[in-house]
C-alpha cells in the first residue's frame, strides 16, 4: 500500500476539483428543466468565411504607391546628407587638398595645385557640392585680403591681379569696388610722384635748388605724396649737401648774403641737417667780422655827411660809405637811412637854389637825390615847386599879376623869392585843385597814405601840387604826412595790428628816409612780432610762428631773439 500510494496519479485518472460552473448560464428560472450535466464531445470551431484573392489585392496596391512617393520625395530633400554617406574616395581627396591648400596660402596658380584650381575641380566632380563652393568664396576673401596688403606695400600690379580674382570669385561687392578705386589713387600718386621726382633731378642738373620750383622744394612734395620714398629722400639729401658747399663757398668770399640764403634754405628742407651747427658757427664768426666792418662804414658816413661831402665822385663821401655798407648788409636799415640822410641834404640844398634863384643847380640836386630816395615827401615837395617855376618860365610870365585862387597874394613874397608873379588858375583847375585837396585829405583819414596808387594821399597831394607848386594846402599836407604815419603806427601797434603797424613802417621809410627815430620804431615793432611767434608756437600753430618770424628777422635779423625763436620752430620745442 506504501508503494502505491506514492506513486503520481495516472493522468487518465486525475482528480476533478470542484468549481461553481459558470454563472452567466445559471438559470433564473426555478421553474426550468434542469440541464443535462453530462460531458459532451467537443465539437471544431466554425470556420471564418475566406475573402476572395482579389479583394485583398486592391488596398495593398495604392498603399505601396503611397511609400513609394513618401520614400522618393524624402531621398530628393535630404539628397545631400545622403550623397554624404556614400562613398566618394576622389571627391573627398580634393577637398581635403583643396583645404591644405587655401590654410598655406596657395590661392591661385596654373599647375593644379592651388586651393582654387583644387576647389573648382570637386564642383565638376560634383555641381551642387556646398563645401567646394564655401571653399571658393574663401579663396576670394583671401585674395581680397592679400591685395589689400599689396597696396599698402606699394605693389599695385600685384593688388590689380589679386583684386581681379577677388571680384571673379566673390562676384564684386563694396569691399572689391573699394579696392579698385584705391588702388585707381595710388596709381595717380604714383604717375604724380615720379613726375614731381623727375622734374626735381632736372633743377639738380639746371643747378635751381632753392624756390619754389627749386630741386628742393620738388623733393619735399614728392617726400609729401610718398613719406619714406628712397629717391625723393636721396635727392633731398643731396640738394642740401650743394646748398652747404654754396654757403661754405659764400662764406669764404664774404658773400654772408649768400650764405645767408643758403643756410636758410638747408634749414627749411632739412632742420636736422648735420651740416647746420657748422655752417652757423661759421656765419656768426662772419657777422661779427661784417658787423665790425659795417659798424665802420657807417660811422664814415655819418663824417662825410657832417662835413658836407654827400656825394660826387671818390670813396670818400657820405653816398659812397653808406652804398658799401648796404653791400655788405642788405636791407640794412642803418644803411637804408643814410641814403635817406643823403637824399634829404640834396634837398635841403636844393630848396636853397631855388631860393637863390639857382632853378639849375637845384634841378641837378633833386635829381640825384630821386633815386635815393624816390617818395620822400620833401623831394616832392620841391620838385613840385622846381617844376611850376619851370612852367612860369617857359610861358614868360616874369612880371605877372599874382594869382587868385588857394593862395592869393599871400604866397607871393615867401614863394617866390625871384619876385616871378604868376598867373591865375582858370576856373576848371581850381574846381579840380579844391577836388584833390579834398579827396586827400579823405584818404588820410582812412589811412592810405602810399596806397591805391592815384588814390593815396602822397598821390592826391603830388597831383595838386602839379596844378599850383605853391599852394599852402597840398604842400602842408605832403609834408605833415610822416607826422601822420607816425600816430598811426604808433595806433596800430598799441592794438595788436602788427600787419598795418608793419605797412605804417614802410610808408614812412619812403616819406621820410632819413628819420633817425626809425631804427627804434623797426625793433619796437620787432619785438612784437617776435613775441607773437612765441605765443603761435605755445598755441601750436607753427604756420603763424614762422610768419611773425620772418617778420622780426626782416626788420632785425641781429636780434638774438630771432634765432633762438628760429630754433625752436625748427626742433619743435
Amino acid at each position: 500500500m506504501t508503494e502505491r500510494r506514492n506513486q503520481p496519479p495516472s493522468p487518465s485518472h486525475e482528480r476533478a476539483e470542484p468549481t461553481l460552473g459558470n454563472l452567466d448560464q445559471l438559470d433564473t428560472d426555478i421553474d426550468a428543466p434542469p440541464r443535462d450535466t453530462r460531458p459532451r464531445r467537443e465539437e471544431p470551431p466554425a470556420r471564418k468565411p475566406v475573402r476572395a484573392p482579389h479583394a485583398r489585392r486592391r488596398w495593398l496596391l495604392p498603399a505601396i504607391v503611397v511609400a513609394l512617393v513618401v520614400v522618393i520625395g524624402g531621398m530628393w530633400v535630404e539628397q545631400n546628407r545622403l550623397r554624404s554617406l556614400l562613398p566618394r574616395t576622389e571627391l573627398n581627396d580634393v577637398l581635403g587638398r583643396a583645404q591644405q591648400a587655401l590654410a598655406a596660402g596657395h590661392l591661385d596658380g596654373d599647375d593644379g595645385t592651388s586651393a582654387r584650381e583644387l576647389f573648382q575641380a570637386a564642383i565638376a566632380l560634383e555641381p551642387d557640392n556646398d563645401a567646394a563652393r564655401n571653399g571658393l568664396h574663401q579663396v576670394g576673401s583671401a585674395e581680397l585680403a592679400q591685395a589689400d596688403a599689396a597696396v599698402q606695400a606699394g605693389q599695385l600690379d600685384i593688388a590689380t591681379q589679386k583684386a581681379a580674382i577677388a571680384r571673379e570669385l566673390l562676384g564684386g561687392g563694396s569691399d572689391v569696388d573699394r579696392l579698385d578705386q584705391l588702388i585707381a589713387a595710388q596709381r595717380n600718386s604714383q604717375v604724380r610722384l615720379s613726375s614731381l621726382v623727375q622734374q626735381a633731378q632736372q633743377a639738380v642738373a639746371a643747378g635751381q635748388y632753392g624756390g619754389p620750383e627749386g630741386a628742393g622744394a620738388l623733393y619735399q612734395r614728392a617726400l609729401q605724396a610718398a613719406p619714406g620714398n628712397a629717391v625723393a629722400s636721396h635727392g633731398l639729401d643731396q640738394v642740401a649737401a650743394a646748398l652747404a658747399k654754396q654757403a661754405q663757398q659764400a662764406l669764404a668770399a664774404g658773400n654772408t648774403t649768400t650764405a645767408d640764403a643758403a643756410i636758410e634754405q638747408i634749414s627749411s628742407l632739412q632742420p636736422n641737417n648735420a651740416a647746420l651747427p657748422g655752417l652757423r658757427a661759421a656765419r656768426a664768426q662772419a657777422g661779427q667780422q661784417d658787423s665790425t666792418a659795417l659798424d665802420a662804414m657807417l660811422q664814415q658816413g655819418d663824417a662825410a655827411l657832417r662835413a658836407g661831402h654827400i656825394d660826387g665822385p671818390g670813396d670818400d663821401t657820405a653816398l659812397a660809405h653808406y652804398r658799401a655798407a648796404l653791400a655788405l648788409a642788405p636791407d640794412n636799415a642803418q644803411a637804408e637811412a643814410g641814403l635817406g640822410k643823403v637824399a634829404q641834404a640834396l634837398t635841403v640844398q636844393a630848396s636853397a637854389a631855388m631860393d637863390a634863384g639857382d632853378y639849375a643847380q637845384a634841378a641837378s640836386l633833386l635829381k640825384r637825390a630821386a633815386p635815393l630816395a624816390p617818395k620822400s615827401a620833401e623831394l616832392a615837395e620841391a620838385r613840385a615847386r622846381l617844376q611850376e617855376h619851370q612852367q612860369d618860365h617857359q610861358q614868360g610870365h616874369a612880371t605877372s599879376a599874382p594869382r587868385a585862387g588857394a593862395q592869393g597874394l599871400a604866397t607871393v613874397a615867401t614863394d617866390n623869392p625871384d619876385n616871378t608873379v604868376q598867373p591865375p588858375l582858370s576856373a576848371a583847375q581850381s574846381a579840380q585843385l579844391a577836388n584833390l585837396l579834398q579827396r586827400a585829405q579823405a584818404a588820410v583819414a582812412r589811412g592810405d597814405i602810399m596806397m591805391p596808387p592815384g588814390n593815396c594821399a602822397y598821390d592826391l597831394y603830388r597831383n595838386a601840387l602839379a596844378i599850383d607848386g605853391n599852394n599852402g594846402a597840398a604842400r602842408q599836407g605832403l609834408q605833415t604826412l610822416p607826422q601822420v604815419v607816425r600816430q598811426r603806427f604808433e595806433q596800430d601797434l598799441a592794438r595788436g595790428a602788427l600787419a598795418d603797424a608793419d605797412a605804417m613802417l614802410a610808408n614812412l621809410r619812403d616819406l621820410a628816409p632819413g628819420d633817425a627815430d626809425q631804427g627804434g620804431l623797426r625793433q619796437r615793432l620787432a619785438s612784437a612780432w617776435l613775441d607773437q611767434a612765441q605765443q603761435q608756437l605755445r598755441q601750436g600753430n607753427r604756420a603763424g610762428a614762422g610768419n611773425a618770424l620772418d617778420h622780426a628777422r626782416r626788420l632785425a635779423p641781429a636780434d638774438p631773439r630771432v634765432q633762438q625763436i628760429t630754433t625752436q620752430l625748427q626742433t619743435g620745442a
